[in-house]
């Protein structure tokens, strides 16, 4: 097994060595990390080289956009999407190819915020939980490359929560793993606002993709309830 660990970025010069740092650590050598950036205006791309990896630059901006273009010039038999912002455990490799072993061509971790609040702590928790709302990008998302092309890839007319959508359309053939173990979350979202302002901001996102909401709309609302600092649905 090989796998491709892709991360899209896109001004993420705060968190990205970090994440490559931690990915590095692991003691496979089956694997490869791709940064696909979408024109940083800060230092991603300079820190993500030095680091060792492989840059792409996608011709066009949009998460969903970004993640297809990696997939298609990586040449992992499973595919693996990190947010910049997150750190998988050590363990990640290993969990994941037990994970295909089991027969899972899909799934993610579990995660905790790297804040010690409890009210965090109580939103980590339901990361448990096999429901479509305790789901999301920030948790990673492991899929082989069969099943992702079999999907043809994640969805590129989704501007936001991309990442629920191809879990929804992989769910209506194929289990999906929860690996019980942790990512750890960057809590950044929750520096600038409050915990229920951030709730009530994620909760009515989601209530609005669920009724297929027009995606513009969802940005627009999401930015409406927080302070747009570093807290807006990832471009």
């Amino acid at each position: 097994m090989f796998i491709s660990i892709i991360i899209p970025t896109y001004n993420e010069a705060e968190h990205i060595a970090n994440l490559i740092l931690q990915l590095q650590k692991n003691n496979s050598k089956d694997y490869e990390i791709l940064v696909v950036d979408a024109g940083s205006l800060d230092d991603t791309q300079n820190i993500a080289k030095k680091s060792g990896v492989q840059v792409l630059e996608s011709p066009v901006k949009g998460r969903s956009k970004q993640m297809n273009f990696a997939a298609k010039h990586s040449k992992g038999d499973v595919l693996y999407f990190v947010h910049a912002d997150t750190l998988p455990p050590l363990s990640f490799f290993e969990d994941i190819k037990q994970s295909i072993a089991e027969g899972f061509q899909i799934g993610c971790f579990r995660f905790k915020f790297n804040s010690d609040k409890t009210m965090l702590k109580l939103n980590s928790y339901f990361t448990r939980f096999d429901r479509l709302m305790c789901r999301g990008g920030d948790q990673s998302l492991f899929i082989t490359r069969k099943l992702f092309d079999e999907l043809n890839g994640y969805c590129e007319q989704h501007k936001v929560m991309e990442d629920y959508d191809i879990i929804i359309r992989a769910r209506k053939k194929y289990a999906f793993k929860i690996i019980p173990k942790n990512v750890l979350v960057s809590a950044r979202k929750y520096d600038y606002n409050s915990y229920l302002k951030v709730n009530i901001a994620n909760l009515t996102a989601f209530m609005m993709f669920y009724a297929k909401a027009d995606h513009d709309r969802i940005i627009k609302v999401y930015k409406k309830l927080l302070n747009h600092e570093k807290s807006e649905l990832k471009y």
